[in-house]
């Protein structure tokens, strides 16, 4: 399939799930008619008066849901695709190589700072400067762990880092981050500080559960982002891929190219954990996928993953809906029930081909 096509399909599809997502939700016993949909929209923007009753209440938190969860989806998947491109491994994702975890651990200090999940986050004071400061957080905590990725990652010369490389700096990141992760748990367990505990626990998990405005525009600014970042590194990542000598040769400064990269991807991964949590997997599943529905040419590649990424995470948090009924999944639960299995299949067929060891 070409590019034009697949972004045609993607983009009917994303919108297809929003509105299948906005008319079951995930409370699926209140049925919602699409002309109550429309109205609702258009009482968002004040172009129609509100529905009567809960209805308006129900609508608003489901199309909240679904566009945060694109938006979920859209950046870690843009995350996903730029990492790999960068270190030229297929393996390199924001949750593989500690990124995600780095952003959470971010915003988990800033949620012990502002005294837990629930009043920090909340939108009704439209002054409250904690929703901006959690993002701060998570995006300093992801983009610290991305720069000492690159710089280890890059001692070795510069070649394409090799897969048991990546799989080991994630291992020895990921498992610094749990071990700080804990050590706080264990204090507030200590101190008896329970509320807190539980929802640091629950953003350890990844949620798309009471999401608001402030979470869906987070996430679409980052994604906005990311989309604005890809004339700026399409051409180069592509022609690194073919070494950093021959792409220094045909003008391309590495050293841009490889900051610009981490910053929007650092950024990306942290509007989606100050947003939804610590959810894995997804940059790693969806350029995949797209790889082979369109090839590697990141000028095809990058924005595809944006509408992809939006439509995996979506479509997953829609079809357990379906299946499971009105007590789904927690969003990280289910992309590691999904991810897990896609990444050892990786493995194995990586290491059949003896590619990058």
């Amino acid at each position: 399939m070409n590019g034009r096509g697949a972004i045609a399909a993607l983009g009917a599809a994303l919108l297809a799930l929003v509105a299948m997502q906005v008319g079951i939700g995930v409370d699926s016993g209140i049925a919602v008619v699409p002309a109550d949909v429309a109205r609702a929209c258009l009482a968002l923007v004040g172009l129609a008066e509100p529905l009567p009753g809960y209805a308006q209440d129900v609508i608003t938190w489901r199309l909240w849901r679904a566009l945060t969860a694109a938006g979920v989806g859209a950046c870690l998947a843009l995350a996903g695709t730029l990492l790999q491109g960068l270190f030229r491994n297929p393996l390199a994702s924001p949750s593989l190589i500690g990124v995600t975890a780095g952003a959470n651990l971010g915003a988990t200090a800033a949620l012990l700072a502002l005294g837990g999940y629930g009043a920090a986050l909340e939108l009704a004071d439209a002054v409250s400067t904690a929703p901006y400061l959690v993002t701060l957080a998570a995006f300093t905590g992801s983009l610290m762990v991305a720069l000492v990725v690159v710089t280890i990652a890059t001692r070795s010369g510069p070649g394409p880092t090799s897969i048991a490389t990546i799989l080991l700096l994630g291992v020895a990141l990921n498992s610094c981050i749990a071990g700080a992760l804990s050590a706080i748990e264990n204090v507030l367990m200590d101190a008896r500080d329970y509320g807190t505990l539980n929802a640091l626990q629950a953003w350890s998990f990844g949620t798309l559960d009471d999401r608001k405005a402030y979470h869906a525009v987070l996430v679409g600014l980052g994604a906005m982002a990311g989309a604005a970042s890809i004339p700026f590194v399409a051409r180069e990542l592509d022609l690194l891929s073919g070494g950093d000598e021959d792409a220094e040769s045909l003008g391309v400064s590495i050293l841009r190219t490889r900051m610009v990269a981490l910053t929007v991807a650092a950024l990306a991964t942290a509007c989606a954990v100050a947003a939804a949590g610590q959810v894995g997997f997804v940059g790693l599943v969806v350029p995949h996928l797209l790889r082979l529905l369109v090839g590697a040419s990141h000028r095809t590649l990058l924005p595809l993953s944006l509408l992809g990424g939006a439509v995996f995470v979506l479509g997953t948090d829609l079809a357990q809906v379906l299946v499971i009924g009105e007590r789904p999944l927690r969003a990280g639960v289910l992309m590691s029930l999904l991810g897990g299995p896609f990444f050892l299949v990786l493995l194995v067929v990586h290491a059949r081909r003896r590619v990058g060891w």
